[in-house]
């Protein structure tokens, strides 16, 4: 069974950054522990605000499902999407392209660091952290992709899926570096669904929910 949670608001016809991800979490069903994934749709607003676009409760995450997500944000008004911040879900930025092919794709940059320092031996991963501050905290993409071939040199023979897993991505992950670190900030990750979320449930205030 499927749960949609939605605000009955008039949603903006464009929104300069839309964030997707899921919360997964456990339930209780007769008697069973099942996982269960919130698919979460934040965008903000081009005076700054945080809009929850809708949550939908399903029984694990896929692509198809986010493609149907977008499909009804694009029945329910919004033409146009400037960046969309997602995670590494196979099928997930063919699905965006669909509906929104004039967007750009934000790759969370937290998912990736994660995705890279699953391959790094405990002993090596604050270091292997703290080289990689060089390349998302640099200035401009041209001193990322320096950083990055420093790293490179130093740890690819060592963790060459921690290294590739950047350089296969790039085109996606590098977006946010045409903008200025206040705009990075807001941009960089998909976790600010995760900081969200919690305040909205727990908000007495909050109205519209089914």
């Amino acid at each position: 069974m499927t749960i949609l949670i939605e605000k009955e608001y008039f949603l903006c016809q464009i929104y300069p950054f839309v964030f997707m991800d899921c919360i997964h979490y456990k339930v209780r069903e007769n008697g069973r522990i099942l996982s269960r994934a919130a698919y979460v749709v934040l965008g903000v607003t081009v005076e700054g605000y945080k809009d929850i676009l809708s949550i939908t409760v399903g029984a694990n995450e896929t692509s198809k499902f986010w493609l149907g997500m977008l499909n009804d944000l694009k029945n329910r008004g919004v033409k146009d999407v400037l960046f969309f911040c997602m995670d590494g879900l196979p099928g997930f930025k063919e699905a965006i392209q669909s509906v929104y092919p004039q967007a750009e794709i934000q790759r969370c940059v937290i998912h990736m660091l994660r995705n890279s320092f699953k391959y790094v031996n405990y002993n090596d991963l604050k270091k292997f952290s703290s080289d990689f501050k060089a390349v998302y905290n640099a200035p401009n993409e041209t001193s990322a992709l320096s950083g990055l071939e420093t790293i490179k040199e130093k740890w690819e023979k060592k963790y060459p899926y921690a290294i590739s897993n950047w350089e296969n991505n790039w085109e996606d992950v590098s977006s946010f570096f045409q903008f200025s670190g206040d705009i990075r900030r807001i941009m960089y990750t998909t976790y600010t669904n995760k900081k969200t979320i919690p305040a909205f449930f727990w908000n007495p205030a909050v109205a519209g929910i089914s």
